[in-house]
């Protein structure tokens, strides 16, 4: 087991210790109040970490608090991890990224697209063309999520008993069928629609390389780059170490609820949002994306595959907003951002929601977990919670606000 500590002092990589102050102050009073459990902030500029602040309990009925190797459900942040291991496919030649899923799936043969109606009454047409692997890492393949309430095509989801993007009792293969036999929201390459199109990538994954996907995340990039907690399953050993997952109350407050089932070897491996990790195994992982593939002398992947994965991949240099194709995606906070490989991607810093340098590229998971790396400054952050928010809790942009105020040079 690994520990995150703080190498450095502030000031001496141009961050001012009097606004980080204020940022712990900030997210302490969020716990103070009952709104988080507790959270991890770490902040690196130039590899070298210079802020990190351990606040309130990772389990509060328990008494436990948070500490630098507590564990974290990540969610979403796995999709990056996917796109990495996705691109290792790439470099080696076994695989493309305009390749037709259909080479690999045969399932997604002959995809048809969503024209009119509802329920029993909805018609299709074919597709005029394959989905392609590009489209599942940019999220544009047409696919979507069953809790999404803006499409005849979400209800499919749900009568599919999809809610959870996993039928009851199915591993990743039989999942993937039956995304294949519902009809596309739209043809692909034309929209954004943030969907479950990383789980087909996984699937993917594991037929190229004829691993489980646990196996090939663990042995191409866990491994390589020191992420000694993460993985798919918490052990005997690790679980004391693991947060409580929280739930927002109607009142604003938190609750324990239910979490991804962690103890034992999943049945469904999730390349969407599977994956538990502590902050430094995320912190070597945002260091080897922010040193364009390498870290400590182990290089993962080019740099060339780095800056394809971390630039706007949305026609025309759109943002999310407007190129999102569900009003669900129609608002403010998507102004200005892209959309790379499974990352979103800041292409115009004044229409942003908060500060935010150009270029910087970053995601989030449902548990009120995110992080970025800002390229221009040598900056990495990640937050870390265990809350699932009901609507939106907000703290993302006041996260960013405060780290850019900490930025002196």
């Amino acid at each position: 087991m690994a520990q995150l500590r703080q190498e450095v002092d502030p000031g001496e990589v141009g961050l001012d210790p009097g606004a980080l102050e204020r940022l712990d102050r900030h997210f302490a009073h969020h716990v103070d109040i009952g709104r988080l459990p507790g959270c991890l902030i770490s902040v690196a500029r130039g590899g070298q970490v210079a802020h990190l602040a351990t606040l309130g309990r990772r389990d509060v009925a328990a008494g436990l608090p948070v500490e630098a190797d507590t564990l974290w459900r990540i969610y979403s942040m796995t999709k990056p991890v996917t796109a990495v291991a996705v691109l290792l496919l790439v470099e080696e030649g076994r695989l493309s990224l305009d390749d037709p899923v259909e080479r690999y799936l045969p399932a997604f043969a002959n995809p048809r697209v969503y024209e009119s109606g509802s329920g029993d009454e909805v018609r299709t047409r074919p597709a005029e063309g394959p989905v392609r692997v590009r489209h599942l890492l940019t999220h544009t393949a047409g696919l979507t999520f069953a809790f999404y309430h803006s499409h005849p095509v979400d209800a499919l989801y749900r009568d599919a008993h999809l809610e959870s993007s996993v039928p009851p009792g199915a591993d990743l293969a039989e999942t993937i069928d039956v995304y294949a036999g519902l009809p596309l929201q739209f043809e692909p390459g034309t929209q954004w629609n943030y969907s479950v199109a990383s789980n087909v990538l996984g699937r993917i994954i594991e037929v190229v390389s004829g691993r489980p996907l646990d196996a090939f995340f663990a042995e191409r990039i866990f491994r390589p780059l020191g992420m000694t907690d993460a993985g798919f399953e918490v052990s005997n050993e690790q679980a004391a170490r693991l947060s409580e997952l929280y739930g927002e109350t109607e009142g604003g407050g938190i609750e324990p609820i239910a979490g991804l089932p962690l103890r034992g070897r999943p049945r469904f491996l999730s390349a969407s949002g599977g994956m538990v990790a502590s902050a430094h195994d995320y912190h070597r992982f945002m260091e080897m994306l922010r040193r364009g593939g390498e870290l400590d002398g182990t290089r993962l992947l080019t740099a060339a595959s780095l800056a394809l994965m971390s630039a706007n991949q949305l026609p025309g240099g759109a943002d999310l907003r407007a190129y999102g194709s569900r009003p669900a995606h129609d608002e403010p906070g998507n102004e200005g951002l892209g959309f790379g490989f499974n990352v979103s991607v800041v292409t115009d810093p004044a229409r942003t929601q908060s500060p935010t340098g150009l270029g910087s590229f970053g995601w989030s998971g449902v548990a009120t977990t995110t992080f970025w790396v800002d390229p221009g400054r040598d900056l990495t952050v990640q937050f870390m919670t265990q809350v699932r928010p009901k609507s939106s809790l907000k703290i993302f942009p006041e996260l960013r606000q405060l780290i850019h105020e900490a930025i002196v040079e």
